[in-house]
């Protein structure tokens, strides 16, 4: 796949570059251009390490491809506290589905993945000469980044590396795109080993993790085929017992659930993780949401991502209160389920556990607590924290302005729950395995294709629910599905996804435009004006 940009795009992407100057826009030679007489690639293995590192700070970063995912949906919203995370109502219109066509978390997805694709096209051309398993990984990648774009924009621009870099990239949509994500899928479950559960090198793709997305986008394969008729479609049968197929033979390679969930979020190796990316850490997951004075490690948290009152709730558990008897390694106090997690009342004695630093006879870190972080925050030795104006670090359910109303500006350091699913006792923070595809989402995608081709699904949910200390249910319809999905699932970048398909993505929630409910043109993002300048093949998608 050729880069999709030529000679007339240069001055438009330079002319945003100049727009957005605090962003890296730069062009460089994986940049959506393909060099006249390209003959090939000299170091395909080479390639391949940088599309992977490529693809790594894509997705570590807190906004771009994640933030489209998660802050767009009732998962993570980013007040303005004080002078603190206003950037011009970047955040808030993403929460809001305010966002217009320039803004810059929706252009360089669309940039980075298109890159991202070209470069894994260049490998596969013949004349790179890539070896099997290098081609292999790069039919995966290919896959992967055209999914996103798919997923996130409705339109692929796909060029062929053999044709004339003068030549227009073909644009892929519906059914058409599919065919062709699912054709490299193939070829990579063909080519890829077959890397058993526990092995800690899921850092590369296998066998499992093409199978994995081959089963999310036939799970979706309805919803692309109908972006433009304004109706969702139905899953075809067909398709929904290839998704259960798919996700038996990745039980078959080893894969399965496993107890202990915030241990899946460790780098130690674990049946669940299918695919992680060690090309970024975990360090924007972890301060992006804790308050400056949460710990000292990495410099202190950034007091920005929060999530909503209503998505706790979807929790078992008391609603004011979400505590751990003492420490990190103690009990649920207040009647939550284990993936709620807690907040430890002081920091877990150090005992020179791998990964972990000494700080005054405590584990650095760990007075952070895990998943859902709610009312009063505890300094290592178990003093209440204060925030900087020396008020009690207590954070609240509500997000108000300083008169004590709803909003989203004029927030204090204290408002929202924030959301823990790494801690930074390990590594300060900063540890290189961010999980990408994990079992347990494999197994809810097996219950739901038994729910949508008419079977009951109760019994596998309650599986993963008994596993994850929550009352089982009686029975299990979309909507106990959905809300499955996010307890279990939540920033993991798939809250959007899974919005969209059960019919959710465009209902109101606290702080959305009352104006943007129900409004069907969200559900893709716009075509960057500069992409639809360089390719009039590209048609911007309704509404915008």
């Amino acid at each position: 796949m050729k880069r999709f940009q030529f000679k007339s795009f240069t001055l438009a992407l330079l002319a945003v570059a100049g727009l957005y100057s605090c962003t890296d826009l730069e062009i460089e030679e994986t940049d959506s251009f393909i060099s006249e007489g390209f003959q090939g690639l000299e170091n395909p293995a080479s390639a391949l390490d940088q599309l992977y590192n490529q693809i790594g700070g894509a997705l570590g970063d807190q906004a771009n491809t994640f933030a489209l995912n998660v802050v767009t949906t009732d998962e993570q919203l980013i007040p303005t506290r004080g002078a603190d995370w206003g950037d011009n109502g970047r955040w808030r219109k993403l929460h809001q589905h305010e966002w217009g066509l320039e803004e810059i978390d929706i252009i360089t997805p669309f940039d980075q993945w298109n890159s991202n694709q070209l470069l894994a096209s260049q490998i596969l051309d013949a004349r790179s000469a890539a070896p099997s398993d290098v081609a292999s990984q790069a039919h995966f990648l290919r896959a992967w980044s055209m999914f996103l774009i798919l997923d996130l924009y409705g339109q692929v621009p796909f060029r062929d590396t053999e044709l004339s870099s003068s030549e227009l990239p073909t644009v892929l949509t519906g059914a058409e795109a599919v065919d062709f994500i699912l054709g490299d899928l193939d070829a990579a479950i063909a080519g890829l080993p077959a890397t058993a559960a526990g092995t800690g090198t899921q850092n590369r793709a296998s066998k499992a993790a093409a199978r994995f997305l081959k089963a999310k986008v036939l799970l979706n394969r309805h919803i692309y085929d109908n972006h433009y008729t304004g109706t969702t479609g139905s899953p075809a049968a067909s398709d929904m017992q290839e998704v259960i197929s798919l996700v038996d033979a990745i039980a078959a390679d080893g894969y399965g659930l496993q107890a202990g969930y915030f241990d899946l979020f460790k780098s130690d190796a674990d049946s669940e993780t299918i695919w992680f990316t060690s090309n970024a850490n975990t360090g924007n997951r972890i301060f992006n949401g804790l308050h400056y004075n949460s710990t000292g490690l990495g410099g202190g948290g950034w007091n920005g991502f929060s999530t909503l009152a209503e998505f706790y709730d979807l929790f078992e558990g008391d609603a004011n209160s979400n505590r751990y008897t003492t420490d990190l390694e103690s009990a649920p106090a207040d009647g939550q389920e284990e993936r709620r997690g807690g907040v430890p009342q002081i920091g877990v004695p150090f005992s020179g556990a791998a990964g972990t630093s000494d700080n005054g006879g405590f584990e650095d870190g760990s007075n952070v607590g895990n998943g859902f972080l709610l009312g009063q925050q505890y300094s290592l030795n178990g003093t209440p924290l204060q925030d900087r104006q020396g008020n009690p670090l207590f954070f609240s359910r509500e997000f108000v302005d300083g008169s004590g109303q709803p909003n989203l500006i004029n927030n204090s350091e204290r408002t929202g729950i924030r959301l823990m699913k790494y801690n930074p006792r390990y590594n300060g923070g900063f540890t290189a395995h961010l999980v990408l595809f994990r079992y347990a989402d494999a197994h809810l995608m097996k219950a739901e294709a038994q729910l949508r081709s008419g079977g009951d699904p109760t019994a596998l949910v309650n599986e993963l629910r008994v596993l994850r200390d929550a009352n089982p249910l009686g029975s299990v319809n979309e909507q106990a599905l959905l809300d499955e999905r996010g307890r279990e699932l939540y920033v993991e970048g798939w809250r959007r996804n899974d919005m969209i398909r059960f019919g959710q993505y465009t209902r109101q929630w606290e702080f959305k435009s009352s104006s943007e409910t129900n409004n069907d043109t969200r559900k893709l993002f716009p075509i960057p004006l500069p992409q639809l300048l360089a390719n009039p093949g590209l048609q911007q998608n309704p509404g915008y």
